[in-house]
């Protein structure tokens, strides 16, 4: 009725109600929008995968990641706030209107241009040119929770363009619903690539 999208809503929730540079915070608040006001196609906590990621880059300890599928925010906030000192986040959001959105929060979560660079554009323009136009040699993480149509595709732009680093981690959401059954099936049969799938409910 307002003529407002629910994402600028959302923000709106953001601002009155979240702690600027605390992106803790942010993701607690984001949620008890999501909970108990709009839902929201974010990661959430009660999903699994925040643990899954949370993990991941504790381990892994990535300096150079790939986010494909930006949307408001959230996931680029999980992601930031787990990477080691001198690490930089690349994300990509094909809407430009989510991207706006998107680039509040990370902007109110206290991560600057240095540390995460938004990227609007649709992928299979964007990944040609992570090299030349953004500086992103290879990536030592990629998290895919964009198009789940895309994601095969863009997976095959990622080697040719050799932007995956050896021993590079790639975590892709919603690989069996609402499912990438031909991203799966050749992370599965390609050879190139350990697959583990990770059971989890769906967001709030």
């Amino acid at each position: 009725l307002t003529g407002i999208p629910r994402e600028q809503r959302a923000f709106q929730y953001l601002l009155t109600h979240a702690i600027p540079g605390d992106p803790h915070h942010i993701l607690q608040t984001f949620d008890q929008w999501c909970y108990h006001c709009e839902h929201l196609s974010c990661v959430g906590p009660a999903k699994g995968e925040w643990r899954i990621v949370e993990r991941l880059l504790l381990e892994r300890a990535p300096l150079r990641v790939l986010e494909l599928g930006t949307y408001c925010g959230y996931g680029t906030v999980l992601l930031a706030q787990g990477l080691p000192p001198g690490a930089r986040l690349y994300t990509v959001e094909g809407d430009p209107q989510h991207a706006a959105v998107a680039e509040k929060v990370i902007r109110l979560a206290g991560f600057d241009e240095h540390m995460v660079e938004l990227i609007v554009g649709p992928s299979e323009e964007v990944i040609p040119q992570l090299r030349e136009k953004h500086g992103l040699m290879k990536a030592d993480f990629v998290f895919m929770d964009h198009w789940k149509r895309c994601y095969l595709r863009d997976l095959r732009l990622l080697e040719s363009h050799q932007l995956l680093a050896e021993g590079a981690t790639i975590l892709a959401d919603n690989v069996l619903f609402p499912g990438a059954p031909h991203f799966l099936q050749y992370a599965k049969t390609c050879g190139r690539y350990h697959c583990k799938v990770h059971r989890a409910s769906l967001e709030y």
